[in-house]
């Protein structure tokens, strides 16, 4: 699989630490083009401290010779982690001013999977109808809302009860969080 992670600049990335951890291990069955905005690395150093040094290839924002920028490139699936509703927005509305834009664009005309996982909260009529014509188009709102019939007892465990289910989107092996019915809480 060759998969786009985009850092967006919303709060939890920590959310996104966490998806790279997880597919760490898949590789080289799993290629990263991996992209953060300038808002998601500012946040990222806030909430978290450095970047680490993941195997993936990172692209520059304004890197519009990135493979996954054109459709013909054939990449499957992308994740923006977290999403600003400022991102969404951009998506929504065809704003291809970045990389980010522009492979979020690329994945809703060629009909490939665009998972965005939303971290805002309340959420205004605006970023509802943003939502609305992201999910018509065929993406994913995946928001950053952690279950937790499973019991989750650390942060990590909690943080997988999202990431799970961003795997799930993307197609990718998730062993993170039980299932309901194969853990205690269930």
């Amino acid at each position: 699989m060759k998969l786009v992670v985009a850092i967006g600049g919303a709060s939890g990335s920590i959310y996104a630490k966490r998806l790279l951890d997880a597919i760490v291990p898949m590789a080289p069955d799993v290629e990263v083009g991996l992209v953060v905005t300038q808002s998601g690395a500012e946040v990222w150093a806030h909430e978290i401290g450095e970047f680490p040094a993941y195997p993936f290839k990172r692209y520059g924002l304004r890197d519009f010779r990135a493979p996954f920028a054109s459709g013909s490139a054939g990449w499957d699936a992308m994740v923006v982690v977290p999403c600003s509703t400022g991102g969404l927005a951009r998506i929504a509305h065809g704003i291809s001013d970045d990389l980010v834009g522009r492979a979020a664009d690329v994945m809703l005309k060629e009909r490939r999977r665009l998972v965005l996982v939303v971290r805002e909260t309340p959420l205004s009529q605006i970023h509802l109808e943003n939502m609305l014509a992201v999910a018509r188009a065929g993406a994913v709102i995946l928001p950053a809302s952690p279950s937790f019939y499973s019991r989750p007892a650390t942060t990590d465990a909690l943080l997988d009860t999202v990431v799970g289910r961003v795997l799930d989107q993307l197609g990718l092996d998730n062993r993170l969080a039980p299932r309901w019915g194969e853990g205690e809480g269930s």
